[in-house]
């Protein structure tokens, strides 16, 4: 990019460009949040993937105001915005530096930064002074070696300060590293009425059929597996082992979509399975008072996606240590387990993931400070296992009973009084 006074200095180099996905994943949350609002897009131009992503997450009380990379961009970006009509014209306002532009509660870099570290500093120096109370700042750097000249580090350092969310875009071309930072804490309230985030680890096989990215690779290591043993013994059948594990493999990850009640009072299933137990009970490290847990037990053959139970803030994550009883008995109390803990308008609310006999993996993507959506996917666990929430007793009215099956993200579980 060539520095003008009217921009700031994101330091890009070379061909790294910005697709169709990625530009997606850079105005996740914009899309995601439901009420009026301010955005701002910095380094844009008329051919920008990233604009006309924006463009088309707009509702109509939001408003989009767009930096051009170039200050002899401006006036066709206004031609640009004045050719997609009356609607988008109303909404979006092309200014000439970021210095004419007003605080916003959503910012987005349009290219990849790649410069360096003193550039990239002074890059998110620069817009977090345009930046609302809560507001996230999402951008690209290319992941892959030797084409960042320091961005990458730079951003890695303000991911573990401010992050809220990173992701991995390898089918971008080169393959980017999205993050959002948020400098300025958001409040629990922030993510009542949230859509749940794009997240480019569930990848789309159908309209309402997705496969979280393990499964992706999980699927393609059977098939390698596959392939080296055929090379290897040609006379063998020991290759169709790895090859038809493969689609059985690639299902377990699988994660559809899910209509997730919009009731302000429902709280919904954070996992796929079978009731275990529903129980009140004491556990004095989230507090004093009692807490209500629903304990639900997920076999190999249900949804291993998790989603949060309520909207709220992720405030604190902990694993404790334990063993890899078998998920239905009383001795998984004790298994190794991680508990993601909740800041809600209704008190604080606990999603513990917990291994089984065969589970041995969790996936947490919700750093602390992130907002999670009811309904909105934070984890996995690999194979059978167990998910419990926790509630504040007093608060919650328990709608399931030992034995129900409930569906994670849509099925009702309990209700707030």
């Amino acid at each position: 990019m060539t520095q003008s006074p009217a921009v700031l200095p994101t330091g890009r180099s070379g061909p790294v460009r910005i697709g169709e996905r990625a530009a997606r994943v850079l105005v996740s949350e914009l899309a995601r949040i439901n009420e009026p609002k301010a955005a701002l897009l910095v380094d844009a131009s008329p051919e920008s993937l990233v604009l006309v992503a924006a463009i088309e997450a707009l509702l109509p009380g939001d408003t989009l105001t767009v930096v051009p990379a170039v200050a002899s961009d401006a006036g066709m970006l206004r031609e640009h915005v004045a050719a997609q009509g009356p609607w988008v014209a109303e909404r979006v306002r092309v200014v000439d530096a970021l210095a004419d532009a007003e605080a916003a509660a959503v910012a987005i870099i349009g290219e990849p930064l790649t410069g360096t570290v003193e550039e990239t500093r002074a890059t998110l120096d620069g817009l977090g002074r345009h930046l609302d109370t809560g507001a996230v700042l999402s951008v690209a750097t290319p992941a892959t070696p030797k084409r960042t000249g320091g961005a990458a580090d730079e951003l890695d350092r303000q991911a573990a300060l401010h992050g809220v969310g990173s992701d991995l875009l390898l089918r971008n071309n080169p393959p980017l590293r999205v993050h959002r930072l948020r400098f300025r804490p958001a409040s629990a309230a922030a993510a009542v009425g949230m859509a749940p985030a794009y997240r480019p680890s569930s990848v789309p096989l159908t309209r309402t059929m997705h496969i979280d990215s393990n499964g992706v690779a999980a699927a393609g290591i059977a098939l390698g597996l596959a392939a080296v043993a055929r090379v290897a013994r040609p006379t063998s059948k020991l290759w169709l082992l790895p090859a038809l594990a493969t689609a059985p493999v690639a299902a377990f990850f699988r994660d559809p979509e899910r209509e997730v009640p919009a009731d302000p009072s429902a709280v919904v299933a954070s996992a796929d399975g079978k009731v275990l137990s529903v129980q009140r009970l004491s556990d004095e490290r989230f507090g004093e008072g009692e807490w209500l847990r629903i304990a639900v037990f997920l076999s190999v053959l249900d949804v291993h996606i998790n989603r949060s139970p309520v909207p709220g803030k992720v405030v604190d994550y902990f694993v404790t240590d334990g063993g890899f009883a078998n998920a239905m008995k009383p001795d998984a109390e004790h298994n190794v387990a991680a508990y993601t803990v909740l800041d809600t308008t209704n008190g604080t609310v606990i999603v513990a993931q917990r291994t089984g006999l065969i589970a041995r993996r969790i996936v947490q993507r919700a750093p602390i400070g992130s907002l999670l959506a009811k309904g909105e996917r934070f984890g996995l666990i690999r194979f059978g296992s167990r998910t419990d929430v926790y509630l504040p007793a007093d608060a919650a009215q328990p709608l399931v009973g030992p034995g129900d099956r409930v569906v994670g993200g849509s099925s009702v579980i309990a209700r707030w009084h």
